[in-house]
């Protein structure tokens, strides 16, 4: 009976953790801890935890299909960096110690948040164009593709608080549309945590059972977040990704320094 328990609970923190990462991002940390306290190993709970999310990512991609292709040009170009970065960090996760990345990971989750807060200072500041005009400038793609080519590495190697690290990013390259953010967001998680997923696949990493019993929950909890976020109120949303960004990074200096 305490295993079936377990297995339901571990059910509901990937639906969660498929929902939050379709409003905000940052559901890793529903579901990776739930991995952690099943008892599976560190290593193997996060690359189990790829495995059972991108199917969800996948889902949520599918709820917003109808907003990405007002910035299909800008999501192809942020593709290729996720591609990239996707494998190398999964690569660097499988040939280092976990523990020296893990000492940035709060102080990059809170630096997105931050930046996500104050998109709209510095969105004026540097003359990003509205979302709901579909343009970003040239300068604005570049940087981006950089910065998504970081965002994805680090997504490859751990992923928690990638959603908000990527709304951060797009904020500043000049989107304010919090729901055309999580439209281009979310297929770019998708791509990110694939091809991790396909790296620790090959090298046996992934614990089949609970990657396909988490990734079920975790399609439901996608498809429906991202119908439940286009229908909120953009500012409430906004909200919403600040507060889990700061809880986040609350629970990363806590659990991690």
């Amino acid at each position: 009976m305490s295993a079936l328990i377990a297995m339901a609970g571990l059910f509901l923190a990937a639906t969660a953790a498929g929902v939050i990462n379709s409003v905000a991002g940052g559901g890793t940390l529903v579901s990776f801890p739930s991995l952690v306290a099943f008892g599976e190993p560190e290593i193997i709970s996060n690359a189990t935890n790829t495995a059972a999310m991108w199917p969800g990512s996948l889902s949520s991609a599918f709820g917003y299909r109808k907003d990405t292709t007002i910035n299909r040009g800008l999501l192809a170009t942020l593709a290729i960096p996720s591609l990239i970065g996707g494998l190398l960090g999964a690569v660097i996760l499988v040939i280092t110690p976990a523990e020296t990345f893990k000492l940035i990971v709060p102080f990059l989750v809170l630096f997105a948040t931050l930046v996500f807060a104050s998109r709209d200072i510095l969105v004026g500041r540097f003359g990003g164009a509205p979302a709901l005009e579909g343009h970003v400038t040239t300068a604005g793609r570049i940087w981006g593709a950089l910065f998504q080519l970081f965002v994805a590495t680090y997504g490859g190697y751990f992923g928690a608080g990638i959603g908000i690290l990527m709304l951060g990013s797009l904020s500043l390259m000049g989107l304010r549309n919090i729901h055309e953010m999580n439209a281009i967001k979310t297929p770019l998680t998708t791509i990110v945590n694939l091809t991790a997923f396909v790296f620790f696949a090959i090298k046996g990493l992934v614990a089949w059972p609970l990657a396909i019993l988490m990734a079920v929950g975790a399609i439901i909890g996608g498809y429906a977040g991202a119908r439940l976020a286009k229908r909120a109120n953009p500012r409430f949303v906004h909200l919403a990704v600040v507060g889990i960004g700061l809880v986040v990074s609350v629970w990363f200096f806590v659990t991690l320094l």
